[in-house]
């Protein structure tokens, strides 16, 4: 399944609704820090496909969720389980770091 881009018509389901945690990305194209952060999500989709999900919310395409969430800095991860935000972490970070806000 890899990375799920996720629009405001597909969020309830695919995040909300997920039954495996979500790991939310709040990206840009133009965000030097989400350039260096998309690989190593990508790696931790294929790795962990089946047991978490990486969604990938483009902050310039979908408004909406980031004023929902109040998205004020790029990138911005998100944990979500059970439909509830977990943890959250801004800026980049390394692939143990992202694996640790599951915790």
């Amino acid at each position: 399944m890899a990375e799920v881009k996720i629009t405001k018509d597909n969020f309830q389901q695919e995040v909300l609704e997920s039954d495996i945690p979500v790991i939310l990305d709040f990206w840009a194209s133009w965000c030097g820090p989400c350039k260096m952060m998309a690989p190593i999500l990508e790696e931790i989709a294929n790795e962990n496909e089946g047991s978490i999900k990486i969604g990938k919310v483009n902050v310039d395409e979908e408004p909406y969720l980031s004023s929902q969430y109040g998205i004020v800095s790029i990138p911005s991860l998100y944990v979500f389980k059970n439909g509830k935000v977990t943890n959250q972490y801004i800026g980049y970070i390394q692939k143990e770091a992202v694996l640790a806000l599951l915790d």
